[in-house]
C-alpha cells in the first residue's frame, strides 16, 4: 500500500501542471507520557507543493534538532513526502511518508487516512 502511494505521488510530481513555490516550514514536535516530558523534535524543513483538479502534493527535508529530556541534543536529516486526493468535494484521501536519520537505524513512518466534510 505505500509503494502504491509513493508511486501514485511520484506520478502527481512528475505531471504536474501547477507548482507553487518553495516553502519553509518549522515544526516542534513534543512527547509526553504520563505527564512527564520526554523530549521534542525540531524539523527545519524547505519544501515544494503543488497540485493538478484534484491532486495535490508535497515534498520537504532538512535537518531536525533531536532534543531528549536530559540528553544532549543532536542534529539529524528528516523529510516528508505527501499527498491528496479529493474524490467527491465532501471526502479526500491523504497521506504521508516520513523519515528521520539516526546513528544506527534511520526512522520511517507513514500516515494515511479520510477527511469528511459535513
Amino acid at each position: 500500500m505505500i509503494k502504491a502511494f509513493a508511486v501514485a505521488v511520484s506520478g502527481v510530481l512528475a505531471g504536474s501542471a501547477a507548482l507553487a513555490g518553495p516553502y519553509v516550514n518549522v515544526e516542534n514536535n513534543a512527547g509526553y507520557s504520563g505527564g512527564d516530558y520526554l523530549g521534542a523534535t525540531t524539523d527545519v524543513h524547505v519544501g515544494f507543493e503543488g497540485g493538478d483538479g484534484v491532486y495535490s502534493y508535497y515534498v520537504q527535508g532538512g535537518p531536525a534538532f533531536v532534543s531528549p529530556q536530559g540528553e544532549d541534543g543532536e542534529f539529524e536529516l528528516s523529510g516528508k513526502l505527501g499527498g491528496s486526493v479529493q474524490a467527491t468535494e465532501q471526502f479526500g484521501i491523504y497521506g504521508e511518508l516520513s523519515f528521520i536519520t539516526a546513528e544506527e537505524d534511520p526512522s520511517v513512518g507513514s500516515k494515511i487516512g479520510v477527511k469528511y466534510n459535513f
